[in-house]
């Protein structure tokens, strides 16, 4: 073991990587505590490429990805393997972030050797178990096994209270993905793609269209797509921005409705700091996913959500997402209006973003000293 206590930070998906990033940089130049740094690769590309974007090398890539793998697979071969490197490295703590099967399955291996569990962005709650899936489940999961719950904002705070979490235990952090974006934007832009250059510097506005949740495979992304077919024709000047999700099934379903548009760019995932610049250029952000909820509002941009509910209402109260479903009618009646008026679309683009000042990995830093009484 080291010198220094040591953190384990675990973490497998593109989105996990981006919010553990200024963490795992903040223990770095920490004089207190070391980090040790592990991946599963639940996400192998993604995840990849924010490591080389944050300039972090994980001490431990345990690559456990394989084609077609159930949830109980990934979650058996994470337990297993986290298992080992605990046992290996002898960390002081075991910090895991949201809400992925990693999360649960490095929770449960850490709790079960006594190393305490640090849960960063803790504290979300959907208010159905099921939706989304299984990432409300992982999350209360690690919430009952968790030492310290590094929680968002006071929104989360106040579910784990609701919960039965001791108040000592919760600190509220802000987002990390906060720090993240910051740091991602600063970067010069440049786009890999040669022809989203040329989009960005065209000054047409950008429809940026991301899906994948399990909850919307099948029906409900069948009418994304048809949305998306729409709203292309209806505004032919803008531009639909489509990064298609790695997951065969949604390419399947979104691309026959949009492949001959020619105002439609269907583009593999983008590099984090690529994807941060895009963002900001972009008009209006389409998603179900989570953490764009975070990032989108800190660069100015309305979001509306491809859901019927959210673990993140605090964006909801500001008013700068919207959570409109996946009917193709609502999706295109809810673009139009922001397309349509101006003073409709400030008042998205210009409400609070609630979710931190970019200084949450510090916050995070003297909290997990504490717990180590440092």
């Amino acid at each position: 073991m080291a010198e220094r206590p040591a953190v384990m930070v675990v973490y497998g998906t593109r989105p996990e990587a981006i919010k553990v990033a200024p963490v795992i940089k903040a223990l770095e130049e920490s004089e207190k505590l070391d980090v040790i740094s592990v991946i599963t690769a639940q996400h192998r590309e993604m995840l990849d490429q924010v490591n080389e974007v944050f300039e972090v090398t994980p001490d431990v890539d345990l690559n456990l990805m394989k084609p077609g793998q159930t949830l109980n697979e990934i979650a058996a071969r994470v337990l297993t393997s986290i298992d080992e490197t605990i046992a290996e490295h002898q960390p002081a703590a075991v910090l895991v972030q949201g809400d992925t099967t990693t999360v649960m399955a490095a929770g449960i291996a850490a709790f079960n050797r006594s190393i305490p569990v640090v849960h960063l962005e803790a504290g979300l709650r959907s208010g159905d178990l099921f939706s989304p899936f299984p990432e409300e489940g992982n999350r209360k999961l690690v919430s009952q096994i968790a030492s310290l719950h590094l929680a968002p904002t006071e929104v989360s705070k106040a579910n784990l209270l609701h919960d039965g979490v001791d108040e000592s235990d919760i600190v509220v952090t802000g987002n990390t993905v906060i720090d993240a974006l910051h740091w991602a934007v600063e970067r010069p832009r440049e786009f890999t793609d040669p022809v989203l250059n040329e989009v960005a510097d065209s000054g047409r506005q950008i429809i940026l269209v991301t899906t994948h949740r399990r909850e919307n495979l099948g029906s409900n992304m069948e009418n994304i797509g048809r949305a998306m077919r729409v709203l292309a024709e209806r505004y032919p000047d803008a531009v639909l921005v489509w990064p298609a999700h790695k997951n065969p099934k949604v390419r399947e379903t979104i691309k026959p409705h949009i492949a001959d548009l020619a105002n439609v760019i269907s583009i593999e995932p983008v590099a984090y700091g690529e994807f941060a610049h895009l963002i900001g250029a972009s008009h209006i952000v389409l998603t179900d996913s989570g953490g764009i909820q975070e990032e989108a509002p800190s660069l100015g941009k309305p979001v509306l959500v491809l859901r019927e509910n959210t673990e993140r209402p605090e964006a909801v109260d500001a008013g700068t997402v919207k959570l409109i479903g996946a009917q193709e009618a609502d999706i295109v009646r809810e673009v139009s209006a922001l397309m349509d008026s101006e003073d409709a679309y400030q008042a998205m683009a210009q409400a609070v973003n609630p979710y931190g000042d970019g200084k949450s990995a510090q916050r995070c830093l003297d909290a997990m000293g504490a717990l180590l009484d440092l």
